[in-house]
C-alpha cells in the first residue's frame, strides 16, 4: 500500500492542467499556484492509499490557520442535494462558522476521520480549553474503484495528511479523497483553481478545491464531450453515487450569510461542467473566510451588491477545478473489474479543434 503524507507538486511529467491547453476559464487572472492555497494561510495535505486493485482512496486535510474553538472562522454550507454525510454542517448553518480544519474522504471512512480530527486538534494549544468540538468531514462514495467496506482510512492517515499540509501548488487527481473518485463519465479526483480580484478598495484571493465524484455529462465551453466521443470505452453503466464537496476559501472580509451565498455559486457552477444532480448525489458547497468580520480587531463586511465579481470568481474557479480534476487523474480499475478512464487532453484538445455539429454539441456546424 503507498501512502503519501503531504503530495509532492506536480512535475513537469504530470497530465497538464486545462490553462496549459488553453482551456482556462473567465477572464480573471489566477493566483501564482491557481489553486485554493492562494488564500493566505491555507494549507492542503493528502494520504494516498492505494494497493490495486482493492484499495484505491485515501483523506485530503484543508487546513486554514490557526482555526480552532477558540479562533472560529466564519462559514457557511449549501447542500445543493443533500444524500450525503457532511458532518458538522448544521452547526456551521446554525452559528456561522467552522472551529476545525475542513477534512474530505471516502463515504465509509468519514466516521473515522472525524474522530481522529477530534484526537488531533484536542492535543494542540488552539484547542487547550475546549469542551466541545465540530468536526467537519466531507465524503464522497469511492465504491466504485475502491473496496470501501474495509474502510482503509485509519487515524494516522488522518494526522500525516494534517501535519503535511502544506501551502503552495496542490497535488490534484487520483491523490488524497480523490483517489478513487469518478465523474461524469471519467476518473476524476482532487482539483483546485482560484482567482484574484479587486473588492472595495483592496486585492482579494478566492480559491476552490472540488472532490469530483458526479454523474452527468462532461461540457467544456458548453460543449458535450463522452468517452466514446473520444474514441474511449463507454465503460459499464453502473452509476456514480457521490457526494460531490466543492470547498471555498477567501479572504474577502465576508460575513456567515455572504459566505453561504458564495457556498450556493459553488454548487450552482457544477451545472456548468454537466452535473446532473440525481438522486444518488450529494452536492455540497461550504465557504469560509479567512478573516473574521464584525469584531474589534476585524474589517466590516463589505457591501452585498458588491459581490457580483466574487460570484463570478467562485463560478469560474469551480468549472475549472472540475476540468482540472479530470486531466489531471489516471485511468483506474477497481476490485470488481469496473474501469474509469482519465480525460486525454490531446483527444480533448482534437474535438474542442473541430466544428460543432447538430448532435449532442447543439450547435450548428461552423458555429464556433
Amino acid at each position: 500500500m503507498h501512502v503519501a503524507a503531504a503530495e509532492p507538486a506536480p512535475s513537469p511529467q504530470q497530465p497538464p492542467r486545462s490553462r496549459a491547453l488553453g482551456l482556462g476559464v473567465g477572464a480573471l487572472p489566477t493566483g501564482p499556484s491557481n489553486a485554493l492555497t492562494d488564500v493566505p494561510g491555507v494549507r492542503v495535505g493528502h494520504t494516498t492509499l492505494v494497493l490495486p486493485p482493492h484499495v484505491h482512496s485515501g483523506v485530503t486535510a484543508i487546513v486554514p490557520a490557526g482555526v480552532g474553538p477558540e479562533r472560529p472562522l466564519p462559514a457557511g454550507v449549501f447542500a445543493g442535494n443533500g444524500y450525503g454525510k457532511l458532518l458538522g454542517s448544521t452547526q456551521i448553518a446554525e452559528l456561522g462558522a467552522i472551529e476545525t480544519p475542513v477534512l474530505l474522504t471516502s463515504t465509509l471512512s468519514a466516521f473515522r476521520v472525524a474522530d481522529a480530527l477530534v484526537g488531533w486538534l484536542l492535543e494542540r494549544p488552539e484547542a487547550a480549553r475546549a469542551q466541545s468540538l465540530n468536526p467537519v468531514v466531507g465524503e464522497c462514495n469511492d465504491g466504485l474503484l475502491s473496496d470501501i467496506r474495509t474502510r482503509p482510512v485509519r487515524e494516522e492517515h488522518v494526522r500525516a495528511a494534517l501535519d503535511g499540509a502544506v501551502g503552495g501548488p496542490v497535488a490534484e487527481g487520483c491523490v488524497g479523497a480523490g483517489t478513487g473518485m469518478t465523474a461524469l463519465g471519467f476518473k476524476a479526483g482532487i482539483g483546485t483553481s482560484s482567482r484574484v480580484l479587486p473588492l472595495a478598495g483592496a486585492q482579494i484571493t478566492v480559491g476552490v478545491l472540488v472532490q469530483a465524484n458526479f454523474g452527468g455529462t462532461l461540457r467544456v465551453g458548453g460543449r458535450a464531450v463522452t468517452p466514446a466521443s473520444l474514441g474511449l470505452p463507454d465503460g459499464d453503466p453502473e452509476p456514480e453515487n457521490g457526494s460531490c464537496m466543492v470547498l471555498v476559501a477567501t479572504d474577502a472580509p465576508l460575513d456567515a450569510r455572504q459566505l453561504t451565498r458564495l457556498a450556493r455559486r459553488a454548487v450552482y457552477a457544477l451545472a456548468r461542467s454537466g452535473a446532473a444532480y440525481g438522486h444518488g448525489s450529494g452536492d455540497y458547497g461550504l465557504a469560509f473566510g479567512t478573516r473574521p468580520v464584525g469584531t474589534q480587531a476585524g474589517p466590516a463586511a463589505v457591501a452585498d451588491d458588491a459581490l457580483n465579481p466574487v460570484f463570478t470568481a467562485v463560478l469560474d474557479s469551480v468549472e475549472e477545478a472540475v476540468l482540472n480534476s479530470l486531466l489531471t487523474a489516471t485511468t483506474t480499475t477497481g476490485p470488481r473489474g469496473h474501469t474509469r478512464h482519465a480525460l486525454p487532453a490531446d483527444a480533448l484538445t482534437a474535438l474542442l479543434s473541430r466544428p460543432w455539429t447538430t448532435g449532442g454539441d447543439r450547435r450548428p456546424a461552423g458555429d464556433h
